[in-house]
């Protein structure tokens, strides 16, 4: 596409609906077009730069190669993030359309496209003499410069801006002047122990349902049985515990925000109420704007929580605005995102770039690097130390959680959070306040949520990362900053803590050199020749290697460990990524020993210092509070980052020496594991080696954790437990399997059960079907996957249990689908986040999705967008060597019902995607023709299961989605 000339105006551009069938163009001339892709290339390269809608995704349609920022075309995304900043759309025509209020009419066209600039362009006039108007004009000096296409009529219609004389000429940009700065607050007293009633939570429920809300049967019942985990704690570290199983459409959600938020308010008390997926922190976020649907109160009163690396930083961003503005013409492009990006910051509710109100299209349009270099992703906020500090998005945010009634937070923050506490030194404070009621929300991933908490990891880019963390980028392009710049402002204050300081530094020389992934196998040397790009990670840049460097040592004993074992799948060809520990190679015990003896010297002088700190703390009774913030922040940081990593570390290389004894069951699984490197144009290739250790059992660091400041827990979800049958006896087994499996059974006060049945008519909604005709083989499974997805006519979810073998599908049938006006979008394949293809899925109501297990777990697409749910294989647990520890020792001694109860409850989550509502009608596929007949328990009860070939099966699909087109039959396939 030719570059836009300046200030041409979107209405003389010809508007442009790009697919990958039939794409629609609207000439200026006002000629409406239904065009090949072919002829569409053409076409443009006659015209102007368009008027569309997600550029990025238009390229590939056309199969154009995608073009760098700034781009010339009239990309309306980006006229509403300047429009409308913090706003979700779906990034298509019909997202932004219904987003407008504006009907958008069944078939799209590009004769849209004018109506929604249009209306956007209206809504900018409106806001011309507001003193928003007056920030969008100063914030058109960055862009025009930038060269943003719309630079032209924006200025046209807002105006130049006024006399800058002496400002910096990017001062727009510069939003940390302008955001409001948090100011402390009194401590908030100790919550009540005030129970709450059943009937006070019902009446609570009805409350924010509302007299024209859909009634759900069971879902009072839900609320009143939560009840029980607001009853006062009898005694110290025996918690009231809640498992209740909700079935799908219960509307668990309000359920227990009902009793939590009467809680809430009777005690004076925050309710944390955690997730494990993204989805469902936002839906939660949603859920509770009925009950606050004031956005002043809702601010109040409800805060979401996640770490660190999900937000803002100001510092960061003033660093890459600094960088680009040095760089005079070179630099301006950098511009276009850094103010658009300005622009949604002070818009937005808590600075959230990864899955909160920024859209997340944002890093396709204008690159992920943008993104990733304004996040702290490295650990190195240098909290009161920064200038920003009383404008930090994430401090804003840990205030405000403190007297806040409903923290909605995520399972590893909350496990974070509590292994802290438990841990922390006496005496220093936590930036949250420890809660005492929690709320898990999708409960039955607590155990995959504790094992990621729990385990430890000492590999390469681990430990390379720390040395980054305690030196610096030594010597690279890379902003990072090392310890000792991190304490600059603390040094001249404190000298005492100079000589621990230097010791550490010194000792981290120990940890892996910058360029150690290029030495890990000697035998395949990096091209001397080669010049690592600007973005390459300083910790892989090759530098000559340290000298006998015991960590690059131990790394190398591990790969040769790992090569002698691995073993070859003879199904598929797959060579294992990891190996047993044990026992160990006389190269891996003899460098083991020599790195530990390293680490504890690097170790020790950390703690030293962490104490001094903590000394001068408890001493200087005079000391500021700013400074006193930054010290307490600095140990913490210390402990999290360095001292109880390095002390897991030792521990794992100490207990290395000891094989383990056969007839003991071990609290832990070691084994070694190698991953492929992220990919840059220096690592093609190149792998991760490590050392890991998890948890046999990962509740038990949770229910320790946990156990001692809560007091009441409710665990819930749709799947907690693996029903197989009925009866009393069923009953109890299922239960039980259930605590064990959640570390109920771990807590000393036994847990108390309830299930709500989901109220939906599986027999007349659903049906599920086996494809018996259906080979592994890719070829076969695209063609099925085509085959549906065409009978379904749409919104159709496809899930597979291999990154690799949805790209492959996804390779052959988006052209042939989207030909058909199917358009297909696919996780780990498009550069939009979980959450938006998500809403892009919900949109775009005969638009089919690919995904992996997040899509199984936490999505909520109710009525037509989602009418078919089709799985790819069995979903078996992942063989690996962790698996086959925790088959082998809890098991109970049967193994085969292990795998099987984790296969149910998988198919259960998946199946729960389909019915989210009474209307719902849909059906649940399974391509592999070997599930075995005993994991279709699975289904709710009344589901009809037919086990017969693929042909047969898309006709009785064809006549249960469309009973009106019984005659006619599916649609005919051509190929």
């Amino acid at each position: 596409m030719p570059r836009a000339p300046t200030f041409l105006s979107p209405f003389d551009a010809p508007a442009l609906v790009a697919r990958r069938g039939l794409s629609s163009l609207l000439t200026p001339d006002g000629e409406l077009l239904d065009l090949t892709a072919e002829e569409t290339r053409k076409r443009l390269t006659q015209l102007p730069p368009p008027l569309l809608v997600h550029g990025p995704a238009a390229l590939r349609a056309l199969d154009l190669s995608p073009l760098s920022q700034p781009v010339p075309w009239f990309d309306l995304l980006d006229l509403f993030l300047f429009v409308r900043p913090a706003t979700t759309v779906a990034p298509t025509p019909r997202g932004l359309a219904l987003a407008l209020g504006i009907e958008p009419p069944e078939a799209i066209g590009a004769d849209l496209l004018p109506v929604l600039c249009e209306t956007l362009l209206d809504e900018l006039r409106h806001k011309t003499e507001t003193p928003e108007g007056t920030l969008l004009r100063a914030l058109m000096v960055p862009l025009t410069r930038a060269g943003w296409a719309w630079s032209g009529e924006v200025t046209d219609i807002l105006g130049t801006p006024r006399d800058t004389t002496g400002a910096h000429p990017y001062e727009a940009i510069r939003i940390w002047k302008r955001l409001p700065r948090w100011e402390e607050t009194a401590p908030r007293p100790a919550p009540g122990s005030q129970p709450v009633s059943p009937n006070a939570a019902r009446q609570r429920l009805r409350d924010i349902l509302g007299e024209k809300a859909e009634i759900r049967p069971g879902q009072a019942d839900f609320a009143s049985v939560a009840t029980a985990a607001f009853e006062p704690r009898e005694s110290i570290g025996s918690p009231n515990v809640v498992l209740a199983e909700a079935g799908t459409g219960t509307g668990k959600t309000l359920g227990y925000i009902a009793p939590a938020s009467l809680w809430a308010e009777q005690n004076d008390g925050a309710v944390w109420i955690s997730t494990y997926t993204r989805h469902l922190q936002r839906q939660i976020e949603q859920e509770l704007r009925r009950l606050y649907p004031n956005e002043t109160t809702l601010r109040n009163k409800v805060v979401v929580r996640k770490g660190r690396e999900n937000y803002l930083c100001l510092l960061n961003m003033e660093d890459l605005l600094n960088v680009a503005s040095s760089r005079g013409p070179d630099g301006y492009a950098a511009l276009l995102p850094m103010a658009l990006l300005a622009r949604w910051a002070e818009a937005s509710r808590d600075g959230d770039l990864m899955g909160g109100d920024l859209p997340g299209w944002f890093g396709e349009l204008f690159g992920s690097g943008t993104l990733f270099g304004v996040a702290d992703r490295r650990g190195e906020c240098i909290h009161a130390a920064c200038p920003h500090y009383q404008t930090c998005f994430v401090e804003h945010g840990i205030r405000r959680a403190r007297q806040a009634d409903l923290v909605v937070a995520n399972h590893a923050l909350v496990l974070s959070q509590a292994a802290w506490a438990a841990l922390a030194p006496p005496g220093l404070p936590d930036e949250d306040t420890t809660p005492t009621r929690y709320v898990f929300d999708e409960g039955h991933h607590i155990p995959d949520a504790a094992d990621s908490a729990f385990a430890t990891a000492l590999s390469g880019l681990e430990a390379a990362e720390l040395r980054r963390w305690l030196l610096g980028a030594e010597g690279s392009r890379s902003r990072a900053r090392g310890l000792q710049r991190r304490l600059d402002d603390l040094l001249e204050r404190l000298p005492m803590i100079d000589t621990p300081l230097q010791a550490a530094l010194q000792a981290a020389r120990s940890l892996p050199a910058p360029g150690w992934s290029t030495r890990l196998h000697p035998e395949n040397p990096a091209d001397e020749n080669s010049t690592p790009p600007s973005d390459t990670p300083a910790l892989l840049i090759p530098e000559e290697p340290t000298q006998d460097n015991p960590s690059e040592a131990f790394l190398r004993a591990l790969d040769h460990q790992l090569r002698a074992r691995q073993t070859q799948d003879s199904r598929d060809g797959y060579i294992s990524a990891e190996c047993d520990l044990h026992p160990v190679n006389e190269g891996v015990a003899s460098t083991a020993e020599t790195l530990s003896r390293a680490l504890t010297r690097l170790r020790d002088p950390i703690r030293m210092l962490a104490d001094r700190l903590a000394a001068q703390v408890e001493d200087d009774a005079e000391m500021d509070a700013p400074t006193r913030q930054r010290i307490e922040a600095m140990i913490r940081t210390l402990h999290r980052r360095a001292i109880s990593r390095l002390s897991g570390w030792i521990g794992m290389l100490d207990a290395l020496q000891t094989p383990p004894e056969p007839d003991i069951t071990p609290t832990f699984v070691d084994f070694i594991r190698t991953e492929r490197l992220p990919r840059t144009r220096a690592t093609q290739g190149d792998h991760d080696i490590g050392l890991y250790r998890h948890w046999l059992d990962p509740t038990i660091p949770f229910v320790s954790t946990i156990q001692t400041p809560a007091h009441g827990l409710l665990l819930t979800s749709a799947t907690l437990r693996d029903q197989t049958g009925h009866g009393d006896a069923q009953n109890e087994a299922s239960w039980h399997a259930a605590e064990l499996r959640l570390g109920a059974t771990h807590f000393l006060k036994p847990p108390i059960r309830a299930s709500v049945m989901s109220p939906f008519d599986y027999t007349t909604q659903t049906r599920a079907y086996v494809i018996t005709d259906v080979s592994g083989e890719i070829p076969s499974l695209a063609h099925a996957f085509r085959a549906l997805f065409e009978t379904a006519g749409g919104g159709a979810l496809g899930l597979f249990t291999a990154i690799r073998r949805l790209r492959e599908v996804h390779r052959r049938i988006h052209e042939p689908l989207e030909t058909q006006g199917f358009p297909l979008y696919a996780q780990h394949v498009d550069a939009m986040d979980n959450a938006t293809l998500v809403d892009v899925f919900r949109t775009e109501t005969h638009s089919c999705l690919l995904g992996t297990d997040a899509m199984r777990d936490g999505v909520d697409v109710p009525g037509e967008a989602l009418r078919m749910v089709v799985f790819e294989k069995t979903p078996w647990p992942r063989p690996d060597i962790l698996h086959r520890e925790r088959r082998r020792l809890l098991s109970e001694g049967r193994p085969g019902d292990y795998d099987d109860r984790i296969t149910r409850m998988r198919l259960r989550q998946a199946f729960g995607r389909l019915i989210r509502q009474g209307t719902d009608r849909g059906v649940f596929v399974m391509l592999d023709r070997r599930m075995p007949s005993r994991l279709l328990s699975a289904f709710p009860d009344g589901v009809d299961v037919r086990r017969m070939p693929l042909a047969e099966a898309l006709e009785d699909i064809a006549r249960f989605l469309r009973p009106e087109e019984q005659e006619n039959g599916p649609p005919l396939l051509q190929g």
